[in-house]
């Protein structure tokens, strides 16, 4: 009886589900008419979807230009005037750099790119990373500047566009992290002071909005400096945006140091390992590889807050795309310049993304029991 019993159980075991169970029309039944709400949403949403995108399809592509050589001729279609991109987009991406220069920018761009690039490679994740960075924040910073190598100088007042965006966003990270990870492990530090320091330092950064801290940087800083020193705008909203980031870090950081389980501390005191020992080789490792969506998350966030310089007069893709749109013979084309700088911002962010998810993976070494 029970052998008979066993038998029934495997062959029902291995019998395919029933058909009305699978297939597309299952899953649509399943996923998108399960219930009324669902129905309704469904419905929606494909209202919506094609109401919208054959119009956008035909504006951005179908009835769009690319060829006109006026702004009056690309006023005469009903599309997208994707000429007014060509024609301006080296203000958009260079800003006023001397347009006889602009390789140096664009070369500026792919040095960043490169060491962002070669950062995300474990078989760089050692000492030669750190002369990487040196020497890729250096050749940015000459082809920018010049003044060497027989390139001419050019102030950073005429800087602007892409490289000002990748600079601020780049050096604000790469400086912005260690400065968190410091103040996460201040804020759990035993010593009181370090621990109130670091506290407050947090919380005030991180109640105030970047807009606060870029104007402080701007017009404030300046008056608390000694007579005759100044900072240029530029390095004044580089350091903004570096100690606002450097507080959500520490935030995030804290939370994994804090997911850490204590057995891991306890291990670390028995094998004899001094404090700096084991915070750089067991707990610091475990702890940021918790906390990388919510990093990566932060990274993407500090890239396109880098638009709110604009407030300040600093030349970023937004601004130069506002200063493209003032040429008195290419107005009324705001939606194609913003949608360009839009497909950049997106490009970046997108990359972000997916290489966390992929980082995710790699590092994943969770226990099965």
């Amino acid at each position: 009886m029970v052998a008979a019993d066993t038998s029934t159980a495997n062959t029902a075991a291995g019998l395919p589900p029933p058909k009305n169970q699978t297939g597309a029309w299952a899953w649509m039944r399943g996923q998108l008419f399960a219930t009324p709400v669902n129905a309704l949403l469904t419905l929606l949403s494909v209202w919506f979807l094609l109401m919208s995108v054959p119009a956008l399809i035909d504006w951005a592509f179908l009835s769009a230009t690319v060829g006109a050589q006026t702004a009056q001729e690309c006023r005469q279609v009903s599309g997208a005037c994707w000429a007014f991109i060509r024609e301006k987009h080296r203000l958009i991406l260079f800003g006023t750099y001397p347009y006889d220069e602009q390789w140096r920018p664009m070369l500026a761009c792919v040095l960043l790119v490169a060491v962002v690039v070669m950062s995300g490679m474990r078989r760089f994740w050692n000492l030669s990373l750190l002369a990487v960075w040196v020497v890729g924040m250096g050749g940015a910073a000459v082809l920018m500047w010049g003044g060497v190598l027989g390139l001419s100088y050019v102030e950073n007042s005429r800087w602007g566009g892409l490289p000002v965006t990748l600079m601020l966003s780049v050096f604000g990270i790469v400086f912005a992290f260690p400065l968190g990870v410091l103040l996460a492990l201040g804020r759990r530090s035993r010593m009181p002071a370090i621990k109130a320091l670091s506290v407050v330092y947090i919380e005030l950064i991180r109640g105030v909005p970047l807009i606060s801290l870029l104007f402080m940087s701007s017009v404030m800083l300046p008056l608390f400096l000694p007579t005759g020193m100044t900072f240029d705008k530029l390095l004044r909203a580089q350091i903004a945006i570096i100690l606002f980031a450097a507080a959500y870090i520490a935030e995030t950081v804290r939370g994994g140091l804090q997911a850490m389980p204590k057995g891991q501390y306890e291990g670390a005191d028995s094998l004899g390992l001094s404090y700096w020992q084991q915070m750089r080789l067991i707990i610091l490792p475990q702890a940021l590889k918790i906390v990388i969506p919510p990093l990566v998350g932060i990274f993407i966030v500090l890239f396109k807050d880098t638009s709110l310089v604009v407030i300040i007069g600093i030349f970023d893709l937004t601004l130069a795309a506002k200063v493209a749109l003032s040429d008195p013979a290419w107005r009324g084309f705001g939606v194609e310049a913003y949608v360009f700088i839009s497909l950049i911002y997106f490009v970046f962010c997108y990359c972000m993304s997916k290489y966390s998810q992929a980082l995710e993976r790699r590092l994943a070494t969770g226990h099965k029991r």
